[in-house]
């Protein structure tokens, strides 16, 4: 812990409790700020319903990067009261800050069934509300996918926003593009912002009014070119997160035949030797005409854009476009971190290589949670951070990266 932070703990900083606190994407940008102090988080770890409580080991994860253990609790059957009693009354009356991230697999429109089914973890969402009930937080947070608020099953945040209004807070929610603020990723993400009647309520548009990042900063050029070369399968001996899936024959062949720097499968097309590696889904895209909506699978992350949206199951070259631009693989479990914004010498721990990309996919990026700390701390506080404030260490992102807005040039004229 740096001396800034113990010196602002000594002066009673801010509480935070983490709800579905994964492997501490959202809880780490608090961890990282002087301000605030981790008091507790509670996750079941489920990787997929078919695995049942425990198998993602992500509060392994969570405890050796932010020295809290969460609890292993299922917040779908756990009462508030029952919650805040193993978390300690104490540490969690009057609470400063409550996050709560439930999971958004239900709500995403990446998951064909969602457009009709809605998933029984969707009502996590407005179950959240007893939990703010109970701890009375002067701010709460929460992220999902873009479709909590406009998807079919909006239903389930209309409830949580009723309530919290019920409680007297002030509710903002949005969503945003995480490259404006820095992620070097295309990931879209709804952010929910609530706050006690007599705190001002800001939003990450508010913390960056006047300024905007350079393009190059959000490139997968800058977050991951420095890292050094590893083979397909292969575990670079100085960092155990710098290991990829195992791919062989067919399938990395397939991948080599791809063109570096951004290539996809179509590109294979039109060529007897490379038209083998086609699998029968890509000619029924072929078929269909349905190229573009299917191109991401097996494709390679080009070097000057910023990556695709990182997803739970992004372990596999099948998945999505996680081939890396130039070498024969996957990327890496660390580098697919950096994209998602952690800082890159943050551990991911688990038995299974599968369950630490799930755990970064799942996670809130820390890149953007330092942003949320130090907005959070504003309103708290009153004091506005500078942008350079609210650049987490270790990360993609540079104070040197930012500039001016055009209409704030006008301004200062």
């Amino acid at each position: 812990m740096s001396s800034a932070k113990e010196s602002v703990l000594s002066l009673q900083a801010s509480r935070v409790v983490d709800l579905f606190s994964g492997g501490g994407g959202m809880s780490s940008g608090y961890y990282a700020h002087p301000a605030f102090e981790l008091v507790g988080a509670a996750d079941v770890e489920v990787g997929k319903p078919s695995t049942g409580h425990g198998a993602i080991g992500c509060n392994d994860t969570y405890a050796a990067n932010l020295k809290v253990d969460p609890l292993a609790v299922d917040l779908s059957v756990i009462s508030a009261e029952e919650l805040a009693e193993q978390l300690g009354p104490a540490k969690v009356e009057d609470l400063e800050v409550l996050l709560a991230c439930p999971p958004c697999t239900g709500f995403s429109r990446a998951i064909s069934k969602n457009w009709a089914e809605d998933d029984p973890r969707n009502s996590l969402v407005a179950r959240v509300a007893d939990h703010v009930a109970r701890m009375r937080p002067r701010i709460f947070m929460m992220e999902n996918v873009p479709q909590l608020l406009n998807g079919n099953f909006r239903h389930h945040f209309a409830a949580l926003r009723e309530n919290l209004r019920g409680m007297g807070y002030k509710v903002h929610a949005a969503s945003h593009a995480l490259s404006r603020f820095g992620l070097p990723q295309q990931r879209e993400r709804a952010l929910v912002i609530a706050v006690a009647v007599d705190l001002p309520l800001y939003t990450l548009e508010d913390l960056w009014r006047g300024y905007e990042v350079k393009p190059e900063a959000v490139t997968v050029r800058r977050a991951i070119q420095h890292l050094p070369r590893v083979d397909a399968g292969e575990t670079h001996p100085s960092d155990p997160n710098h290991t990829s899936t195992l791919l062989k024959g067919e399938s990395l062949e397939r991948i080599a035949a791809m063109p570096r720097d951004g290539g996809s499968w179509p590109d294979l097309l039109g060529n007897a030797e490379t038209e083998k590696y086609l699998i029968p889904s890509m000619w029924k895209a072929v078929e269909r005409g349905r190229l573009n909506s299917y191109c991401d699978v097996y494709g390679r992350m080009a070097w000057d854009k910023p990556a695709p949206t990182i997803k739970r199951e992004c372990s596999h070259v099948g998945n999505g476009r996680y081939s890396h631009p130039e070498q024969d693989r996957q990327c890496t479990v660390r580098e697919l971190g950096i994209l998602q914004g952690f800082p890159d010498d943050y551990i991911f721990t688990g038995g299974s290589r599968k369950n630490l990309y799930r755990q970064i996919g799942d996670a809130v990026p820390p890149l953007i949670s330092y942003q949320l700390a130090g907005l959070a701390q504003w309103m708290l506080t009153g004091e506005k951070p500078d942008l350079d404030q609210v650049v987490l260490p270790n990360t993609s992102l540079r104070a040197s990266d930012f500039v001016a807005t055009e209409a704030a040039q006008l301004t200062l004229v």
